[in-house]
C-alpha cells in the first residue's frame, strides 16, 4: 500500500493527497476477559498444575544457603553486638540499639549470601550462549507504554528494535505497539506525527500500531490492561518495554523461544544493563549495574527459581495467563496506601505465580538495556513513587494463596525503603547512648537499692571488629563483581584494564558511601511523608543529561546540610570518638549540595570517561542497537515534532488532522445537565477567538487536550483565520 502522509514527513509535499485510504492505527479488536483478582479469596483448586516436571532440589538448597547463611550471620552479628553493649548491665536504650542493629544487619547479611551464591554461579556459567533460534511458532506483541516522553528518543529506540528483530529473519512473528497515556497536548500530537512518519518510512509490512488513551486510568498498569483486554487475543505473548528500553532482536527472539519451549512459563524476565549514560551520577549507576548487578541478579535468579519476580519491563509475558490472573484490584481507602497499586509489577507476578504459572529470570541473557536517572534529584523523584508503591505492598503481602517466596519479594521491597529510617534511628540511638554516657550523672541511690550505679558501657575492641565485619559484608557484592570483571579477560580489557577497573570501583565505593547518608534522609523523608498520608502522584521521568538549576539543588539539600552540621558539632562536643565514628555520615551530609550538583554534571562524567574510568564494556564497544538508536534519534530531532505546537500543527496540516480524527475513540454521549468545565471554557475561548494565534495563546494544556479530543471543537479551530483581518487587508 502506498501512502502519502506528506504532512508528517519532513521530505514530503504537503499538497499531495493520500493515494488510497491509510491503514487504521490499530488492528481489529480481539478481546480477552481480564477479571479483577481478589486478595482475600483463593482456593488451591484454582491453581493450574504444571505440564512439565521442574527440578526443585537445587533451588531449595540455594534457599537454604542464602537464608540459612543469612540467619547464621545475623545471629553472630547480634551476639557480637550484645557483647559490645553488655560490659556492664544493659540499659533499655542499649537493647533498642541491639534490636535496630539486628534488623539492619539481617538485611545486608541476606544480600551478602545471595550475592555470594550469584558469584559462584557466574564462575560456573559465564554467559547465555548457543545458536539463535531459527524458527518460532507463535506471535508476540512488543508494546512500549509512553507517558509525556520525547518522541525523538522513544521512536528511535522502537525503530532500532524493529530493525534488529527483522535482522534475525523472524520479524513476521512480531507486531509493535506504542501505547500512549500522554496528557500533554504537544507531546500527544508529536507522537501521532512520529507514528505516521514511521509508518510511511517502513511501509505497511512493519505492523506498527499506535493507541492513545483519553484518560490514563490506573496509569501504566491500566495502559497494559487496556491493551490486553482489547487486542490481547491476537497474541500468545507480549514483550513489555519501558520508554527507555532497548532490546536486541537476538535477545527478543531468545525470550520468545524460551516462552514457547516452556508451557508453564507465565513471565520470563531479562536483566537490563544501563547504557548511554554520561553524567557523573548516571555513570556511577551504569558502572555499578554492570559490575555488581549481574552478581546480585544471578543470585536472585538461582534461589528464586520459578518463584521469581517481574520488574515491569524488558520481560516477555504469556498474554492469556496475564489476562486470566493479572487484573489488579484497587486497595480500599485513599492513597498513599489505598487506591490503585503503583508498583504493579510485583503484584502481577505474585498473582500469576499464585495461579500456578512460573515466573523466572534469565539473568545471563545478553542484549537487554535501559537507561537511568541523570542526577541524584531525578533518582529521588523516581524513588518517591517506588517507595509509595512498595509500602503499599504491606496491604498485599498477606493476600490469600501467595507463595512464600512471593511474600519474601514483597518483604524485600518494603524493607528496601524501611532500611533507611531504621538506619537513621540506629544513629540517633547511638548518639543518645554516647550522650548519656558522657553527660548524664549516674543515679547512685536507685530505688531498688543497688550498691553500684548503672551507666552504659561498651567494649571498644569488639565494636571495632563488628564495624569491620559489617562493612566487609556490605561491600562484598561490589568486590565479587570486580573479581569477575578482572577474571574475564575480554570484560577487563574493555573496561580499561585491571588498574582502571580497581580505581573505578574505588571511586564508585567512595562516592556511593558519601551519597548513602543523603539517600538515607531522602528515603526516610519519603517514608515519613507516606505514613502521614501524602500521595506522590505520577510525573514523567527526566531522561536527558541536562543539569538541574543550582538554586533547585540548594533548595532540595539545604536541610541535609544543616542536619550534617548539627550532627557534626553535636558529635564533636559529646566525644571525639563519636565524631570519628560518624564522620562518613557527617561528611556526606555536609557535602550534600556540591555532591548533588557534581553528580548531575555532564562535564564531570565525561572527564572520567576520557580517563577511561567508570568505563563499562558496553561503553567501550557500544552495542550495535544502541549506536543505531542514537543515529535514528539524531535524525528524528531534525523533524522537529517535539518542538511543534499541537494546535498549530493540527490547524495547518489537513492530512494530519484527518488522521488524528480517525484515531480518536468514539465520542461518548454527554449526560444532560452535566457541564465539563474544561470543555465549556475551551468552547467559549474558541467562540471568542478570531485567529489561530488567539486560540494558541488563550487555551491552557487541559483545554487543549479537550479540543484535540473533540471533533466539533477541532472543526471550530480549523475555521479560525490564520491572521487578523487587518493583516489580511494589508496584504
Amino acid at each position: 500500500m502506498a501512502l502519502s502522509l506528506d504532512t508528517v514527513s519532513p521530505d514530503s509535499n504537503p499538497n499531495v493527497a493520500a493515494l488510497e485510504r491509510p491503514a487504521p492505527a490499530m488492528p481489529p479488536e480481539k478481546r480477552l476477559d481480564m477479571p479483577t483478582q481478589s486478595l482475600r479469596r483463593w482456593s488451591e483448586s484454582e491453581e493450574r498444575k504444571p505440564l512439565l516436571q521442574h527440578p526443585k532440589l537445587g533451588i531449595w538448597l540455594s534457599r537454604l544457603f542464602v537464608f540459612g547463611g543469612g540467619l547464621l550471620l545475623t545471629a553472630y552479628g547480634t551476639y557480637e553486638m550484645y557483647q559490645v553493649v553488655s560490659v556492664s548491665r544493659t540499659t533499655a536504650l542499649q537493647w533498642v540499639l541491639v534490636a535496630l542493629f539486628t534488623v539492619n544487619f539481617s538485611w545486608i547479611a541476606i544480600a551478602f549470601t545471595s550475592a555470594l551464591l550469584g558469584f559462584f554461579a557466574l564462575l560456573r556459567r559465564p554467559g547465555h550462549r548457543g545458536p539463535v533460534p531459527s524458527s518460532l511458532q507463535q506471535r508476540t506483541a512488543i508494546v512500549m507504554p509512553v507517558y509525556n516522553e520525547q518522541t525523538d528518543r522513544t521512536y528511535a529506540a522502537f525503530e532500532a528494535i524493529y530493525e534488529s528483530v527483522q535482522a534475525t529473519g523472524l520479524g513476521d512473528h512480531f507486531d509493535y505497539f506504542i501505547l500512549s497515556d500522554t496528557t500533554h497536548p504537544d507531546a500527544w500530537v508529536a507522537e501521532e506525527r512520529a507514528f505516521l512518519a514511521l509508518r510511511e518510512r517502513l511501509g505497511p509490512g512493519a505492523r506498527f500500531y499506535y493507541r492513545h488513551r483519553q484518560k490514563n486510568h490506573h496509569r501504566k498498569a491500566g495502559n497494559i490492561a487496556d491493551f490486553v483486554s482489547r487486542w490481547g487475543g491476537h497474541y500468545e505473548h507480549m514483550l513489555v518495554l519501558d520508554a527507555d528500553s532497548l532490546m536486541t532482536g537476538e535477545c527478543i527472539v531468545r525470550l520468545a523461544a524460551a516462552m514457547e519451549a516452556d508451557p508453564d512459563a507465565g513471565i520470563i524476565q531479562s536483566l537490563p544493563l544501563i547504557i548511554n549514560r554520561n553524567t557523573l551520577f548516571a555513570r556511577l549507576q551504569q558502572y555499578a549495574a554492570r559490575v555488581t548487578g549481574p552478581v546480585i541478579a544471578m543470585g536472585l535468579a538461582v534461589w528464586m527459581g520459578r518463584d521469581g519476580n517481574y520488574w515491569g519491563h524488558n520481560a516477555i509475558i504469556r498474554t492469556k495467563a496475564f489476562a486470566d490472573h493479572g487484573g489488579l484490584p484497587d486497595l480500599k481507602g485513599k492513597p498513599p496506601f489505598g487506591g490503585h497499586i503503583l508498583s504493579h509489577d510485583f503484584v502481577e507476578a505474585a498473582l500469576l505465580r499464585r495461579a500456578g504459572w512460573s515466573v523466572y529470570m534469565l539473568a545471563d541473557l545478553q542484549g537487554s538495556y535501559e537507561e537511568s536517572p541523570p542526577s541524584l534529584i531525578d533518582l529521588s523523584a523516581r524513588d518517591r513513587r517506588w517507595c509509595q508503591g512498595n509500602l503499599q505492598h504491606t496491604r498485599v503481602i498477606a493476600a490469600k494463596g501467595l507463595k512464600l517466596p512471593t511474600r519474601q519479594h514483597f518483604a524485600t521491597g518494603i524493607m528496601s525503603y524501611l532500611a533507611s529510617p531504621f538506619w537513621l534511628f540506629q544513629l540517633i540511638v547511638g548518639i543518645a547512648l554516647v550522650l548519656q554516657t558522657t553527660y548524664i550523672r549516674p543515679e547512685y541511690f536507685a530505688r531498688d537499692f543497688r550498691l553500684y550505679p548503672i551507666w552504659p558501657r561498651f567494649d571498644p575492641e569488639r565494636a571495632l571488629a563488628l564495624f569491620a565485619m559489617t562493612m566487609g559484608i556490605l561491600l562484598a557484592p561490589k568486590v565479587f563483581g570486580l573479581l569477575l570483571m578482572l577474571i574475564r579477560g575480554e570484560d577487563r580489557r574493555a573496561s580499561g584494564g585491571g588498574i582502571r577497573l580497581i580505581i573505578s570501583s574505588t571511586i564508585e565505593m567512595i562516592l556511593s558511601a558519601l551519597l548513602a547518608p543523603i539517600l538515607m534522609l531522602i528515603q526516610s523523608g519519603s517514608v515519613f511523608q507516606i505514613l502521614l498520608g501524602r500521595d506522590t502522584g505520577w510525573q514523567p521521568q527526566r531522561r536527558d543529561d541536562g543539569s538541574i538549576p543550582f538554586k533547585d539543588i540548594v533548595r532540595r539539600h539545604r536541610a541535609h546540610t544543616v542536619l550534617g552540621a548539627l550532627a557534626g558539632i553535636s558529635a564533636f562536643m559529646i566525644a571525639t570518638s563519636l565524631f570519628l565514628w560518624m564522620s562518613p555520615t557527617i561528611i556526606g551530609l555536609l557535602l550534600a549540595i556540591p555532591l548533588s550538583w557534581l553528580s548531575g554534571q555532564l562535564g564531570a562524567g565525561l572527564a572520567l570517561k576520557r580517563l577511561g574510568l567508570l568505563r563499562t564494556p558496553e561503553e567501550y564497544r557500544p552495542p550495535a542497537i544502541a549506536t543505531r538508536a542514537n543515529e535514528l534519534q539524531a535524525r528524528n530531532v531534525t523533524f522537529g515534532f517535539d518542538d511543534a505546537d499541537s494546535l498549530r500543527a493540527i490547524y495547518a496540516d489537513a492530512n494530519l488532522r484527518e488522521r488524528h480524527i480517525e484515531m480518536l475513540p468514539s465520542a461518548q454521549p454527554r449526560k444532560r445537565g452535566v457541564i465539563e468545565t474544561e470543555r465549556a471554557l475551551a468552547e467559549a475561548k474558541l467562540v471568542d477567538a478570531e485567529t489561530i494565534e488567539d486560540a494558541i495563546s488563550w487555551l491552557h494544556n487541559k483545554e487543549r487536550m479537550v479540543v484535540l479530543h473533540d471533533r466539533a471543537l477541532i472543526d471550530m479551530l480549523v475555521h479560525l483565520k490564520a491572521k487578523p483581518p487587518e493583516a489580511q487587508a494589508a496584504e
